[in-house]
């Protein structure tokens, strides 16, 4: 039997961030998986470009070149702000008529069309938002109004939270080009207090295509722990290993608005079945 082909795992980091979390991730990730992370405009050695704050300047970012012909099956990660940006470029991938990712997988933000607390701080006034940043724990101790964190770190954040507000809202517009059937890995911490993984189930909405689901431990930042770079890794592994399985078409799914219908881990109408019990085989 040949070998899988080897798997691009193309990363997007949370709001504020740059790639910092996911430099561990080549050892953890295993065999057979190559991390990609992306870094967006306005951070570390792209500080001096404007940052961008609505899904058509994230695209235009992110659709040039990114997919190169010929190269082994794909897998987009993100957490957070990052899920929205994964979804965001899936779906455009999927409207424009291009390969899109082989396995979707998000982490620690609920779906478009759930309430969020920390966009709700972003709109109302700064004072909310710092206090609940700073319940998050992702305010450094120490930090002051004046200070470098405040000055370099928080504008680059509600930039970013600015930005996720546009995409969960663009998210909810109608999908273009017949019903968006890219296979979704939703991840939660367990201790999560902004997507509890009662939050994450509503994840099932947004594909026609077959949706798990996994808890690992951790607050909102279980990016930076082991669990889940070890999860992806052989959630990529099995994706690797069904590179060349012919597709098998969704039957019964809806064409229209961004949200579909509940789907459960084998799919509806019997789509992607193969697909769909591979993912369960990454447990």
């Amino acid at each position: 039997m040949p070998d899988a082909p080897p798997v691009s795992l193309h990363c997007f980091a949370h709001a504020g961030a740059g790639v910092s979390a996911f430099h561990g991730w080549p050892a953890r990730l295993g065999p057979g998986v190559t991390p990609v992370p992306h870094l967006l405009p306005g951070r570390d050695r792209r500080r001096r470009e404007p940052r961008v704050t609505t899904s058509q300047a994230l695209l235009a970012d992110l659709l040039d070149g990114f997919w190169t012909p010929g190269e082994g099956p794909c897998v987009l990660y993100g957490h957070s702000l990052g899920a929205m940006v994964a979804y965001t470029l899936a779906r455009a991938l999927h409207e424009a008529g291009l390969p899109t990712p082989a396995l979707l997988a998000v982490g620690a933000c609920p779906p478009p069309d759930a309430a969020s607390e920390i966009s709700d701080a972003c709109r109302k006034s700064p004072g909310r938002l710092l206090e609940l940043l700073t319940r998050m724990g992702a305010v450094p101790e120490g930090a002051h109004p004046g200070g470098l964190w405040h000055r370099a770190v928080l504008p680059v954040l509600e930039d970013d939270l600015a930005l996720a507000d546009h995409l969960r809202r663009a998210a909810r517009s109608p999908v273009a080009g017949g019903p968006f059937t890219v296979p979704l890995l939703v991840v939660a911490g367990d201790s999560d207090p902004l997507a509890p993984p009662a939050a994450m189930a509503g994840w099932d909405r947004w594909t026609a295509g077959p949706v798990v689901r996994r808890t690992v431990a951790g607050d909102h930042f279980f990016v930076r722990q082991h669990a889940l770079p070890r999860l992806l890794g052989r959630a990529c592994r099995v994706v690797g290993r069904m590179a060349g399985t012919p597709a098998v078409t969704v039957t019964g799914a809806p064409a229209g608005p961004g949200p579909y219908p509940a789907v459960t881990e084998q799919g509806r109408g019997g789509g992607r079945p193969q697909k769909g019990a591979a993912m369960r085989d990454s447990r």
